[in-house]
């Protein structure tokens, strides 16, 4: 029988060590789980030394624990189905169940297969010692690192619940925020949808009938200029469909290819920030999403340096992702993080004062998400008034271009029928 050093954690998340002896590695595991303990490291014990503790995220795995591979399939979890999983998840650890007890239920529950056969794959882990983090970190395409590393830190601190908790807030309110912005643009796309479609029909096939009756019935003479402008549009349309196409598809193929450059991505994402009529929308969604994300790290314990590195690959903007970038250097290097908050000439003052203010009170993660608040409230708002806007502007656009049409092509018949008139 060996012996086994071990380390776990108690149900109130407290670091707990001692010795245990057993058979073999997988039923020190179980023994320790009787004990209501979570494994988070089980080592060997072997002439008054200890084995190199073999976790999941090293080179070397001991045999009882799997190499979690990524099924092509796991790429399908929606964010609003992970919102809801972590919702559970953070309400069964709060009343009080064991980790891995609450895995297995939300494993039974659970209907999405690529989100179910992950839990099943975090629950192996978990059993065979890796931490609830490491676990989640073998899924990378469903729990990014901002999500692996909150549920680090509520590891660490213990207060897994009350993290788990904030992240269900974050994803909620993101959530929140991209329903509303989804249901405000419904309206719009499908009057512009139509009106491209009533426009395609009319320059492909109702206009080319004009054209030859005009052919016929003017005998040669010229016709207005607004009707040739049309005319000319439409035969384009119609004869040279398969260069348009081309010519559209190039352009977002080009855009693609740039959005994979780090430098054609800053340039898209400038040009996104100064977007007439969408661009103060995405600053303020982009600027809200840089606050919270950053204050729902630092209230759970992370580590600025860490959290503005997490930040910097979460923030969704290439502009702002840069500019965390020198806020974390000048934070490394001493500074408050105001003054190059300020420097990097991304952020409004408001934004600055209130993060000046938070350092200078010690309450930065309040302000932080106080200023995510603020900034949702301004989406909301700015998705309304954008939406009041555009709803006539799209009606004014469909009558003017329809209009137009119409008008170029009784030109001619005003034209013909006063001519046979005189006759």
């Amino acid at each position: 029988m060996a012996r086994y050093k071990f380390t776990a954690l108690d149900p109130k998340g407290k670091e707990v060590h001692g010795e245990i002896e057993s058979d073999s590695q997988s039923q020190a595991v179980a023994r320790i789980r009787e004990k209501q303990l979570f494994p988070t490291k089980v080592e060997e014990l072997a002439g008054g030394g200890a084995v190199a503790p073999r976790r999941s995220g090293g080179k070397g795995k001991s045999a009882l624990q799997m190499e979690l591979r990524l099924p092509k399939f796991l790429q399908g979890v929606k964010s609003k189905q992970l919102t809801t999983f972590t919702r559970q998840m953070s309400t069964l650890v709060s009343a009080g169940l064991p980790l891995m007890r609450a895995l297995r239920v939300l494993q039974r529950q659970e209907k999405n297969p690529a989100l179910r056969d992950a839990v099943v794959q975090m629950a192996e882990s978990i059993e065979s010692g890796s931490t609830f983090a490491e676990a989640l970190a073998a899924h990378p395409k469903i729990f990014d690192r901002l999500f692996v590393n909150m549920v680090k830190a509520g590891e660490l601190g213990g207060v897994l619940e009350v993290v788990l908790a904030r992240l269900a807030e974050f994803q909620e309110k993101a959530e929140k925020i991209k329903g509303k912005v989804k249901s405000a643009m419904t309206y719009p796309i499908v009057v512009l949808v139509m009106a491209l479609s009533i426009l395609t029909f009319l320059m492909t096939y109702i206009v080319p009938k004009f054209a030859d009756i005009f052919a016929d019935l003017m005998g040669g003479k010229g016709m207005p200029m607004l009707t040739q402008m049309v005319m000319s549009a439409s035969s384009t349309m119609v004869q040279r469909f398969p260069v348009v196409l081309g010519v559209i598809v190039a352009i977002v193929v080009i855009v693609k290819l740039l959005a994979k450059t780090t430098q054609g991505r800053y340039l898209i994402d400038k040009f996104k920030l100064h977007a007439p009529v969408f661009g103060t929308l995405i600053s303020k969604n982009s600027i809200s999403r840089f606050t919270r994300t950053l204050g729902t790290l630092m209230s759970a314990g992370v580590p600025v340096l860490q959290a503005l590195n997490i930040v910097k690959e979460t923030v969704g903007n290439e502009v702002i992702s840069r500019a965390v970038t020198l806020i974390h250097d000048a934070v490394k290097e001493g500074e408050n993080m105001a003054p190059p908050i300020a420097a990097s000439k991304v952020f409004p003052p408001m934004v600055v004062s209130m993060v000046e203010v938070g350092e200078e009170t010690g309450a930065l993660p309040d302000m932080l998400m106080k200023i995510a608040d603020s900034y949702d409230d301004d989406v909301d708002n700015a998705v309304a008034a954008m939406t009041s806007i555009i709803e006539p502007l799209l009606i004014i656009f469909l009558a003017v271009v329809v209009g137009t049409i119409v008008i170029a092509l009784f030109m001619p018949l005003v034209s013909i029928i006063g001519g046979l008139s005189g006759a």
